[in-house]
């Protein structure tokens, strides 16, 4: 089974990929971009993608909702992972030999309390938390730290100068799994549905109130704008469901106040929260 993912060896997306298949044997299809993600799935050189959607201190990743719904592709299941980052770099140093740190801009926002004790330091933004582990090990960089996972340490020969170093100890990543509509189920407790609202006053507060006259529970809700430059928004809910839910009715309930109305996935809700 070929996962795409964003990111290196030893990042993120890669212990989330292996804990969700539960499968140490699955191949990893490392991608640059999210873009490229999705795109390996629709050309067949991967059966699924995992792409982070949000993170509990960083917030929603907005781009990636709308890249799922321009895909065609169906949310097929979701995955929490604590995120534990760390301080790395070659061995034999301390963090007073430290002169810079590179890491994932996302993984540098984590860690603001710890790195605000150490002011003198240089941050570096990078493409990837492992690939900046990657960077100094290639290149034998002393003084120069990175911030990832404990997997991107060993893979890369570092040592941890400083684990936990995460502002928040909750922190976690909310990763859906993306992949053909044939791979989907109708049968999940969970839905995820996307619209834009009729230009009228009280529509979002109409669709809410169907929600509840439905006994549904919202998990959650997000606006993203539609970049076609008129200001408008779509809107994405996360939608519990339970046993005697119907998909098909609550669409026809809320196609009274919603246009362009798409269910982007019927899936499990996750319900185990995995240490990184």
């Amino acid at each position: 089974m070929r996962i795409a993912i964003q990111g290196e060896a030893g990042c993120f997306h890669e212990l989330a990929a292996r804990q969700y298949f539960d499968d140490e044997d699955i191949e990893i299809v490392a991608c640059l971009t999210f873009d490229m993600t999705l795109n390996a799935v629709k050309a067949g050189v991967a059966d699924f993608a995992l792409m982070a959607i949000e993170n509990a201190r960083a917030g929603s990743i907005l781009y990636n909702y709308t890249l799922i719904r321009e895909s065609g592709l169906k949310i097929l299941g979701e995955h929490d992972l604590r995120i534990k980052q760390n301080l790395m770099a070659l061995p034999g140093q301390s963090i007073k030999d430290i002169k810079e740190i590179r890491s994932h801009p996302i993984a540098l926002s984590q860690c603001m309390v710890f790195l605000n004790q150490h002011p003198g330091i240089i941050l570096i933004e990078s493409d990837d938390t492992a690939g900046s582990a990657r960077y100094i090990s290639e290149n034998n960089l002393y003084g120069v730290a990175a911030i990832a996972s404990l997997n991107a340490a060993e893979l890369y020969g570092l040592e941890i100068l400083a684990s936990g170093i995460e502002t928040y100890q909750m922190n976690y990543t909310r990763f859906l799994v993306i992949g053909s509509k044939s791979k989907g189920n109708r049968n999940g407790n969970k839905a995820s549905v996307c619209f834009s609202l009729k230009h009228q006053p009280g529509s979002l507060a109409g669709v809410l109130g169907k929600l509840a006259e439905l006994e549904i529970n919202l998990s959650k809700i997000q606006s993203v704008p539609r970049l076609n430059g008129g200001w408008e928004y779509m809107f994405y809910l996360d939608l519990e469901l339970g046993q005697n839910s119907n998909i098909e009715t609550i669409q026809n309930e809320l196609n009274e106040y919603t246009t362009d109305l798409e269910v982007l996935g019927i899936y499990n809700k996750g319900d185990k929260l995995y240490e990184s």
